[in-house]
């Protein structure tokens, strides 16, 4: 199984709109973030979560060039907001590309992009696409990819387990019955705000607590605001917990 990270930074992306702190002008590429999406490669099988506004961007970037599905996190702006742009895809694979999401997410994108659920006429400006709601798991060509739920402030959110590793993005508390879901991973991947406290967000303490608790082997924390410089943190960060950074692989065994 090979990850390779598409953007690691939060909604609005790094550099931030008119501002010239430290992590916003540094020369560090690890500093330079776009919105937050992994590619999951395995069995032969591109999938992709979330469908960011620098979609095209990363999908340019990074050569990306066949999805067999997306699977979505939630339905919040940077999240979503590249959806339009898998119409590419349509022109250079056969079939509707299958989109995986919560009932709630489903309802927001049918009304966001609701002439890709219901198109108006045949023709190049309609991605061609194929809703389906997630429920418990999901399984994509016989790859079995477990549905976790989070708690993203006050809502559920999905996080989504593939074997031996784990996606949980925009955490701010994980159930008891999700942690039980969490064991015995290789990898896991976090979401990590910042280090003052945010409602719908861990931030730098929060995830590490969590991490002690779920005890993987290794750990990558994505979707960081400005205030995180990289090279700073990771040197405060324990041993097995790093910030993953735009542009990253990490190949592993799966088990199944």
């Amino acid at each position: 199984m090979k990850i390779t990270f598409l953007g690691t930074g939060t909604s609005h992306g790094i550099p931030v709109i008119a501002c010239d702190c430290d992590v916003c002008t540094s020369n560090n590429p690890k500093n330079n973030r776009l919105r937050s999406s992994i590619l999951v490669e395995s069995n032969g099988l591109n999938i992709l979560i979330d469908t960011t506004p620098d979609f095209r961007q990363q999908m340019i970037r990074y050569k990306v060039e066949r999805i067999d599905a997306i699977l979505f996190t939630h339905h919040h702006a940077d999240h979503i907001f590249g959806l339009d742009d898998v119409r590419r895809y349509n022109e250079l694979q056969p079939d509707p590309i299958p989109c995986y999401a919560s009932k709630e997410s489903l309802e927001v994108l049918n009304k966001i992009f609701g002439y890709a659920f219901n198109p108006p006429q045949i023709g190049g400006g309609v991605p061609k696409i194929e809703f389906f709601e997630t429920e418990n798991n999901v399984r994509i060509s016989g790859i079995s990819i477990e549905v976790i739920d989070i708690c993203h402030g006050k809502i559920m959110i999905n996080g989504y387990r593939f074997d031996n590793f784990a996606y949980l993005t925009d955490c701010s508390g994980i159930p008891e019955e999700s942690i039980k879901k969490l064991q015995n991973l290789d990898v896991l991947v976090l979401g990590v705000l910042r280090h003052e406290k945010h409602s719908t967000h861990f931030n730098v303490a929060e995830a590490v607590e969590m991490v002690e608790k779920l005890r993987p082997k290794q750990t990558y924390f994505i979707h960081m605001c400005h205030r995180l410089e990289h090279e700073k943190t990771n040197a405060e960060l324990p041993d097995n917990i790093e910030l993953a950074y735009d542009g990253m692989e990490i190949t592993f065994e799966s088990t199944d």
